[in-house]
């Protein structure tokens, strides 16, 4: 892989969810997903292969993580391990990074 720089606002932002507007950063090995989500957005329960570190850099965001939730704040990560079910829902407008790996093929 070759090095690259960029700028996070010059990447094209895409809805994957109403709400939740993201711009990837993808290797081959990981995916670096900048989110915007709107209060009161919904991510419905759901799992997947890859490891996800989320942090909430901005806002509250209330996740639950294999049945036990949490209302997360600007600082806070979780730490979902593959296939684990988690949900979450925006309780103010958030800004998150979310951090998979392998690299997420269908945020690309």
């Amino acid at each position: 892989m070759k090095h690259t720089f960029g700028n996070v606002a010059d990447i094209a932002t895409k809805e994957l969810l109403p709400g939740f507007n993201g711009r990837m950063v993808h290797t081959d090995n990981l995916t670096i997903a900048h989110f915007d989500i709107k209060s009161g957005s919904v991510l419905p329960e759901h799992h997947h292969p890859q490891e996800q570190v989320t942090t909430v850099m901005e806002g509250a965001l209330q996740m639950t993580l294999n049945g036990e939730t949490k209302v997360c704040r600007a600082g806070d990560y979780v730490v979902i391990p593959s296939n684990v079910p988690h949900s979450a829902v925006a309780l103010e407008d958030c800004k998150v990074i979310d951090v998979f790996q392998p690299a997420r093929d269908d945020y690309r």
